[in-house]
């Protein structure tokens, strides 16, 4: 039997495991982080609250966890993730019955936070491995990729929700210095008036380093700014810079590496185009390359972990950070998207280039939390059997119609 399915079933932990599954996690909206952080921050009200969600959200993922195929728990990967979810829920319920009254325990409880932030820094990668052992030693079937797509997207989820609550309370009361002279407007990881074109500019300053490096030259910028609610100012909106960041900076990544790529040793390369447009309800940027585009059937696969059109890096040997090649850049981009409602789409002209469409809630209200809930449904996702098709499926050859029968 696995070690960790034992301590799971038979342990005190697996038992909590098992009590907080059966909450669901509470999504926050962008305002009331926002109006916490600023208006009444306040360390004991943060520490009531996270001793509750955060053993919520962690036990609800740990639940879908545990559905994976034995194979691929039992790799050493997953069973180290595993650990380090087993353990933070751990030294979070040491301080279920401690009184919010007492400053050693506020203080003890922030350090706790702090070190479940530095544990959890590679989850995404030490998953990512976990599946690739998988993959490798068993190979794989349309059910169970589809099952792993599926805990993958919720997992990845989870964590970003869960480094967000921990980020929150790690930047407003885990140091000396309640505001960050590098960001003083911030309310912790948000910024109430995030500029996104100077997001948009570094990002690309960032990737075109990168582009540099790996083809000698890159492609241009040129940004167009449709302000519709304030004209003539620059567009600003509350959110995550770092999640907006992270989102534009894959974005140029992919489009970089297909212009230089689809137009060869050409002595200049077509400008990748990106339009920011503000209006009522939503922010929208289009990120729009000249790189020569893909096939229809292509772009799902696009969104599917470990799926990538450049080869995988070698980075043992270089410390060089890879142009492309892990296929994890869109899906985890799409889900920094929909964390908070808004969503990632790629459009691709083939023989020309791809326009990458990304949403944002404009409103702080309407920005709220999407995070995964483990119930009956989710259960039964894992455990059903995917049926046939039920529509025809053509054939990649022609038909032999001598060999067709009428009725």
């Amino acid at each position: 039997m696995r070690l960790i399915s034992f301590l799971m079933k038979n342990s005190f932990l697996g038992k909590q495991v098992d009590f907080y599954s059966r909450f669901s996690p509470s999504p926050l909206s962008m305002k009331q982080f926002l109006d916490f952080g600023s208006e009444n921050a306040c360390e004991r009200t943060s520490f009531v609250f996270l001793r509750q969600e955060l053993p919520v959200r962690l036990a609800n993922i740990m639940k879908e966890i545990n559905l994976l195929p034995d194979n691929l728990l039992k790799t050493p990967s997953v069973q180290l993730v595993q650990s380090w979810y087993l353990q933070s829920l751990k030294e979070i319920l040491d301080f279920k019955d401690q009184s919010a009254e007492n400053e050693k325990v506020i203080y003890d409880f922030t350090d706790a936070v702090i070190k479940i932030r530095n544990r959890h820094n590679d989850v995404i990668p030490t998953m990512a491995q976990g599946v690739v052992e998988y993959k490798e030693c068993y190979g794989t079937d349309p059910v169970s990729s589809q099952n792993v797509q599926y805990f993958l997207d919720r997992f990845y989820m989870s964590r970003i929700s869960i480094r967000m609550l921990l980020n929150q309370h790690t930047l407003l009361f885990g140091g000396k210095v309640k505001v960050n002279p590098a960001h003083p407007k911030q309310i912790g990881s948000i910024d109430p008036s995030c500029n996104v074109v100077e997001v948009i500019k570094d990002a690309y300053e960032n990737a075109s380093r990168l582009c540099d490096l790996y083809y000698m030259s890159s492609p241009e910028l040129k940004i167009e700014e449709f302000n519709a609610k304030e004209r003539e100012k620059p567009t600003t909106v509350v959110y995550v810079p770092s999640h907006l960041y992270h989102m534009v900076f894959e974005l140029f990544k992919n489009a970089m590496r297909a212009t230089m790529e689809f137009n060869g040793d050409a002595l200049t390369h077509p400008a990748i185009k990106v339009s920011v447009a503000l209006g009522n309800e939503d922010l929208t940027v289009k990120i729009s390359d000249r790189g020569g585009g893909v096939p229809l059937r292509k772009i799902d696969r696009l969104f599917t972990y470990t799926y990538s059109t450049a080869p995988r890096p070698c980075m043992e040997t270089s410390r060089a950070t890879p142009l492309a090649g892990f296929g994890y850049g869109l899906p985890i981009s799409r889900l920094y998207a929909r964390y908070f409602q808004g969503d990632l789409q790629l459009y691709s002209l083939e023989g020309y280039g791809t326009d990458a469409v990304m949403y944002i809630k404009a409103l702080s209200t309407e920005s709220i939390e999407r995070l995964p809930v483990y119930n009956k449904s989710a259960w039964r996702h894992y455990k059903t059997s995917h049926e046939a098709d039920d529509w025809c499926v053509p054939s990649k050859e022609p038909k032999d119609m001598t060999t067709f029968r009428s009725f």
